[in-house]
């Protein structure tokens, strides 16, 4: 280190050896909250940038997919911010009715309570409690990640402002005739007792069992297969193809119902399938949504047969029963009478449990409220069809056009006491009244409120502009909507945003709720395969952040973030990500100590070394190809380029190849210092929207400037240097194969080894001192004997290995290698050579064989240069 240097050094602050998470992040985080980076300003004339939360459950904790999809969207608003915009990244939390319902009755049965013991209004006071007390602990969670929100405007979906747009919202819709009550198919759960939406269903294989039935007699009678052989105490019809001729004398006809006293027609639909097992179907309108849709076409009767617990209500021997237990006294009791034509046991199919409790789902006809979807919908396709709306990756259009085409009546209410409650009040006289916000409701004796609350889906499709203030016209809501992007799971297109792009459209007259719907993939294991408590895969990201660090867990998800594409991930890499961030940290200290700086200008290019021009036209080159990457929303290419750019490029090569400078000093060394400092400047600005921690504290101690939070982005100057770049690269080139050469010969990477270098006549002359340098390469001496001699991109480099190796094992080794190369290039020119095999594989597998072509091409180049290089060739 030079007297220059050392100077330079002392003014510099001092960073520790080692990079300690857990002393860096929790300070800086509340650092940037106390001085308000995230806190939007309405008021201000920048140009608004704006992603709303989706809103994770109050009783949530943060799992590996909020983690993903927080710092996806912490980059982006993040290097928004940094680009001039007015960012406001909103947070909040979903109220979670059967969730939070479920955690509060959990508490009670603990005390021997229920609900009712406390009465409607009591439990609910009891239920803010817990949430006051408990919840929203995914919210401290994500300051440990780093979530640049803007706290000032956290919002909850039950908070005052919310329940106005919720109210208001129904009552236009009501008016609107846009929802209605009415009698129709629901997914119910017995345990919660309340209907839930498709969302919470979740299907798994079950071993069950089929029971194949004969209906009626003789010739009169046919047999249908059941998986839920208590239905049938409700079957109304039997239904058969139209055009199907084993049934066409039944249409029409009664038959008679086991175990009960009545008949029940034969029905022609076609809904039926006659390929299907035997082409007959029992229909039970009361309890299938596909037999209610028959009913309906042919004016069936529908009979409930189980009350809300899944218990047997019809008068018989099975009255009282358990539906389960109904199942295998009605088989056996079928059995009994000779009416069992086939038992297939176990029958493994899927059924649908309750997302919250496990319960097996009971499809169930019920008094329930609904939205009309049908021109909601229509609106909510047109506005991606007519591009107002840009689904990313695009090739997902297809599934949103497939649920917003095809979209059902959506059930809304739910039996619960924890929640929205619906604003309708019923008269003595059977009078109907929705009840606006501003309303008053009507009083009086006979007067009650519906009991139901609305579906959160209900609330959080509203997400965009209620957390703005809608339906007043506040400074938010002009400033910041619509919404620039919706970045989410594509797993929830279908149920959240296709809601809140119909709520969005209807409510704010046309203006769809944000610009651009971004759709991720899932989390998994390494292996690809779904995390799941059953499968002892799931893992805790705060367990991650406390062994790594935030920033690790951070750029291993953006690392792997492709649009629409599962994200498998292991802890092996959150380790490689640690590492990186741990390069980043030691190469800035060295920075540092060698005089690295960002004060003055740059100087003009002519004063600048190769090296130099060479590194600043890569770094003006990356900053182009990051920020197409960040308008693509390709975070895994971005994040990869930025890794491949800073490690490689200028902590591996740059730094490196600047030593030899450093150790001259005089005033190349002061240039390169500012030409490092440049190059850490903007690639700490590139990093810090994925990796912000350790760039933050890193950049201020570079820089001595105020926060990375609210600096400038870097901006593409346009600088390229192409000589440059072909003039490092054919360097690099050289270092790397004699680099190899000594491997292979099996030398230590510390041993130096007397080196004559032919550089003369080329632009490798200048780059002597540090091909010497790196290369562990010493002046020939007296006796220099050339055993070896390479010839590399117009260079040559002799070396003296005598003593070093053995020189005909080596032989003997290369050439068994040599043989292995040619005969791997054969075998691949065979492949590619065969007509038969090209016209039937993939395109990926032939390309796959080019590439070890072209790798055994390359070894063979390799290998025989190194056998010529040895001694007596």
């Amino acid at each position: 280190m030079t007297e220059n240097t050392q100077q330079q050094h002392d003014s510099v602050p001092e960073l520790p050896t080692q990079y300690a998470p857990a002393e860096v992040e929790g300070p800086l985080y509340e650092r940037w909250v106390e001085r308000g980076y995230f806190t939007a300003d309405a008021t201000s004339d920048k140009k608004p940038y704006t992603i709303v939360i989706p809103p994770p459950n109050v009783t949530g904790s943060l799992h590996l997919g909020h983690a993903f999809q927080h710092t996806l969207m912490d980059a982006l608003t993040r290097r928004k911010r940094m680009q001039g915009y007015e960012a406001l990244w909103l947070p909040g939390m979903d109220h979670a009715g059967i969730a939070t319902q479920n955690k509060v009755e959990q508490q009670l049965a603990e005390e021997g309570k229920s609900r009712h013991d406390l009465g409607r209004e009591a439990f609910v006071d009891r239920v803010w409690q817990w949430k006051e007390e408990y919840g929203g602990k995914i919210l401290g969670q994500m300051r440990r990640l780093g979530d640049g929100v803007d706290w000032s405007r956290e919002r909850f979906t039950m908070d005052e402002g919310l329940s106005k747009a919720v109210q208001t919202i129904f009552k236009k819709l009501y008016d609107d005739e846009l929802i209605y009550r009415a009698e129709r198919i629901i997914n119910w759960c017995p345990r919660c007792l309340t209907a839930i939406s498709d969302i919470e269903v979740e299907y798994q294989e079950d071993a069950g069992e089929l029971v194949s039935i004969r209906y009626g007699e003789g010739e009169d009678s046919l047999v249908v297969a059941t998986t839920r052989a208590e239905t049938m105490l409700g079957d109304t019809a039997v239904a058969v193809h139209p055009e199907d001729e084993r049934y066409a004398h039944l249409v029409g006809k009664q038959i008679k119902l086991p175990l009960t006293d009545r008949t029940i027609p034969v029905v022609a639909d076609t809904h039926v399938d006659p390929e299907f097992g035997t082409g007959a179907v029992k229909v039970t309108p009361a309890h299938d949504p596909n037999d209610f849709a028959i009913g309906q076409r042919h004016g069936l009767p529908s009979m409930t047969v189980m009350d809300e617990h899944g218990v047997i209500t019809v008068h018989g021997p099975f009255l009282g029963l358990d539906r389960f237990e109904a199942r295998s006294a009605i088989v056996a009791a079928l059995r009994e009478q000779g009416r069992i034509v086939a038992e297939k046991r176990p029958y493994v199919h899927s059924v649908g449990h309750c997302s919250r409790c496990s319960t097996t789902v009971e499809p169930r006809l019920s008094m329930q409220w609904w939205v009309k979807v049908g021109p909601l919908a229509q609106a909510a396709g047109d506005a991606v069809r007519d591009g107002r709306v840009k689904i990313h990756p695009e090739d997902m259009s297809k599934r949103y056009f497939d649920w917003v085409d095809n979209m059902h009546d959506w059930c809304i209410s739910r039996q619960l006491w924890w929640g929205h409650r619906i604003p309708v009040w019923y008269g003595p006289e059977g009078q109907v009244v929705c009840v606006g916000p501003d309303e008053e409701p009507p009083s009086g004796e006979g007067w009650h409120q519906d009991t139901d609350v609305l579906d959160t889906w209900f609330s959080s499709g509203l997400w965009p502009f209620s957390t703005l203030g809608w339906p007043e016209k506040t400074p938010d809501l002009a400033k910041f909507y619509a919404t620039d992007v919706l970045l989410t799971g594509h797993d929830i297109i279908f149920f959240w945003v296709a809601r809140m792009m119909m709520f969005g459209l209807y409510a704010m007259d046309g203006v769809a709720p944000f610009h651009t719907i971004a759709l991720t993939g899932l989390v998994r294991d390494e292996r690809g395969k779904k995390m799941s408590k059953s499968f002892g895969n799931v893992v805790d990201p705060l367990d991650w952040m406390d062994a790594y660090g935030s920033d690790a867990v951070r750029f291993t998800l953006a690392k792997g973030a492709n649009p629409g594409t599962d994200v498998p991930i292991g802890e092996d890499w959150v380790q490689a990500s640690r590492n990186f961030a741990n390069k980043i940290w030691n190469a800035t200290r060295f920075a540092l100590m060698n005089g690295a700086t960002v004060e003055g200008e740059l100087p003009a290019a002519e004063k600048l070394s190769a090296t130099d021009r060479w590194i600043l036209s890569r770094l003006n080159a990356t900053v182009a190809e990051v920020d197409a990457y960040y308008e693509d929303y390709q975070f895994a290419k971005l994040s990869d380029a930025l890794y491949h750019f800073a490690w490689d490029e200028v902590f591996d090569w740059y730094v490196e190849l600047s030593k030899t400078t450093f150790m001259g000093g005089g005033e190349q060394a002061k240039v390169s210092a500012r030409v490092l400092g440049e190059v850490l400047d903007v690639t700490l600005k590139l990093l810090h929207p994925i990796v912000p921690f350790v760039t933050e504290a890193l950049w201020t101690t570079l820089t001595g400037k105020e926060s990375l939070v609210v600096a400038d982005w870097p901006a593409d100057s346009g600088f390229r240097d192409a000589a440059a770049e072909a003039e490092i690269e054919n360097l690099q080139q050289v270092i790397t194969e004699v680099r190899r050469f000594r491997a292979d010969q099996g030398l230590q990477p510390g041993q130096r080894v007397p080196a004559r270098l032919g550089l003369s006549g080329t632009a490798l002359a200048a780059h002597e001192g540090a091909i010497r340098q790196l290369l562990r390469l010493q002046p020939e001496g007296e006796g220099f004997q050339a055993t070896a001699n390479l010839t590399i991109g117009g260079a040559t480099v002799a070396l003296d290995l005598s003593g070093t190796i053995d020189v005909e094992a080596e032989r003997k080794r290369l050439a068994k290698a040599l043989a292995a190369a040619e005969k791997e290039k054969s075998q691949a020119t065979a492949k590619l050579g065969n007509e038969a095999f090209l016209a039937k594989a993939a395109e990926a597998a032939v390309e796959k064989i080019r590439t070890r072509l072209a790798k055994a091409e390359a070894d063979i180049e390799r290998i025989s240069a190194q056998l010529a290089a040895l001694p007596g060739a």
